[in-house]
């Protein structure tokens, strides 16, 4: 019945007026849903990247430094334990009063070694090391700032410099800068050595290591057995209470949260298998039962998706349905199984609570050679870098989760690449 006074056609009008006024706000709620949201992420990344982006530089000191053989206490710089013994310290300290001038106390000269890095001492045993023939040379080099002085000069006594730094050091390096004698540069430390107590001396070189060593277990042992899995569950397997056990329990690992697989690889792994804790092999195996139901499923999903005619097809003209499988089914379903073996490395890569119930967590200085040696992964490294009170740590977790949403992003544009080029539509 229509109100007195309405026809039929007003009553239309007035319901579908409203109805696009309702639409009209569904649309600018999601709008506004997914503008915050992109939003967010923004927000998110440029503070990443405004923390982060000076990982990827260090202050180096040029200083004039002479392997002074009296000084090092090294007479034959071919004898290697004479070389480790050498106090190269001591040619840290006469370079920096050659450059600063003579120190008036002991405060005063502490103050100048500080401004150098520990490690500098180390690279000039490599130096000595590799070229004996330098013991008596003078020669004149870029050596690293301490992590406070590379703090300082990067934000030049900004407002979120908190170091330790006297304003005689301040004095010092403005005098270094205003000569040349001090700048940024390309910071390769960071992507050569491993970790350190000192923040200009830690870098991912051994995370990363430990990530590729583990994620090359993770595809050898999760590809294959997903694969084999999906094929023999979609094509093989019978249509009886067990099969349909083993599906429901595929479909709910997949959900299960990651680090309740870190505990069964300690009770297993480690408790019974007795694997060396730590371990690139190690995590591989905890990553791998991780990472099985989602290739599963994604495998399983690509064979489902190659039309019944092709199999038809092959058994018609006498191929066996192994025959089939192998040579019609499964080329034609990689693309897909490929795809959702990307993803699931991209899953693993980002992991950290599995492995550290492991033993992952170590801290690692030495970068991994081998599948058995220690090791630790990006997702810790950052983890453990977040935990660390020097201020010069905050860039350096922020310039390692750079570096990771990078190899995430390559993987996953990789994923969508392949099923871009490789998928076929039917």
């Amino acid at each position: 019945m229509t109100e007195p006074g309405k026809n039929t056609t007003e009553v239309i009008r007035s319901s579908l007026a409203r109805r696009h006024r309702a639409e009209r706000r569904f649309r600018a709620y999601g709008i506004t849903a997914v503008s915050f949201a992109v939003l967010s992420v923004v927000v998110l990344l440029a503070d990443i990247v405004a923390k982060g982006h000076g990982a990827f530089q260090q202050t180096y000191l040029r200083l004039p430094v002479t392997f002074d053989g009296t000084l090092l206490g090294v007479t034959d710089a071919a004898d290697a334990r004479q070389v480790e013994r050498g106090d190269f310290q001591a040619l840290i300290r006469a370079a920096v009063q050659r450059r600063l001038g003579e120190p008036a106390s002991r405060a005063e000269l502490r103050e100048q070694v500080a401004l150098v890095s520990n490690g500098a001492a180390y690279q000039l045993m490599a130096r000595l090391r590799a070229d004996p023939g330098l013991l008596g040379a003078s020669e004149t080099l870029w050596l690293a700032a301490d992590d406070d002085i590379d703090t300082w000069f990067k934000t030049r006594g900004g407002e979120e410099f908190t170091g330790r730094i006297s304003e005689r050091q301040i004095g010092w390096m403005n005098d270094l800068a205003e000569r040349g004698d001090a700048e940024l540069r390309f910071n390769r430390t960071f992507f050569t050595s491993g970790d350190s107590r000192e923040p200009e001396q830690a870098g991912i070189g051994g995370a990363v290591m430990g990530t590729l060593l583990t994620l090359v277990v993770t595809l050898l042992l999760s590809f294959p057995l997903g694969v084999a899995a999906a094929i023999y569950l979609e094509e093989f397997a019978p249509q009886n209470r067990w099969t349909d056990f083993i599906e429901v329990n595929i479909n709910n690992l997949a959900a299960v949260p990651s680090i309740i697989f870190g505990l069964l690889g300690l009770a297993v792994f480690i408790n019974f298998f007795e694997v060396p804790r730590s371990a690139p092999v190690l995590g591989g195996l905890v990553l791998t039962l991780m990472t099985l139901p989602t290739i599963i499923i994604s495998s399983r999903a690509a064979i489902k998706a190659v039309p019944p005619s092709i199999r038809e097809a092959a058994l018609g003209v006498g191929a066996s349905k192994m025959q089939m499988v192998l040579g019609h089914v499964l080329p034609l379903a990689m693309p897909g199984m490929l795809t959702g073996a990307i993803i699931g490395m991209a899953q693993a890569l980002g992991e950290t609570a599995p492995l550290l119930m492991i033993g992952m967590v170590a801290f690692i200085v030495d970068i991994p050679r081998g599948f058995t040696e220690p090791a630790t992964v990006l997702p810790v490294q950052i983890f453990l870098w977040a935990d660390s009170p020097e201020r010069a740590f905050v860039e350096k977790t922020s310039g390692a989760i750079m570096v990771l949403l990078a190899f995430l992003v390559v993987m996953n544009g990789l994923a969508v690449l392949l099923r871009k080029r490789l998928e076929r539509r039917w």
